[in-house]
């Protein structure tokens, strides 16, 4: 049955208000790995087996992982504009 909103549907957020809603950095800094550097995968699981604030931010890195398509980086490797037809 609806809520008085009468909206249906999930109540989870989309993956972009997540995404928005996090610290950037937050995992590196719990951690202790500076910003820019890669966090091994074997470090992320081992923090998340641990409890608190460190274990749901490395989970989420985790499921965050799973969107990122493979062998991709979330970084472009060259700054110039492809090489096309003008």
């Amino acid at each position: 049955m609806r809520g008085k909103s009468g909206k249906g549907g999930s109540a989870a957020k989309p993956l972009t208000a997540v995404a928005n809603s996090i610290q950037p950095g937050g995992l590196h800094r719990s951690l202790g790995i500076p910003i820019g550097q890669k966090i091994p995968p074997g470090q992320i699981a081992a923090a998340a087996s641990k409890p608190g604030k460190v274990g749901k931010q490395a989970r989420l890195a985790q499921t965050f992982a799973k969107f990122r398509p493979k062998g991709k980086s979330g970084k472009s490797k060259s700054s110039s504009p492809p090489k096309g037809k003008m």
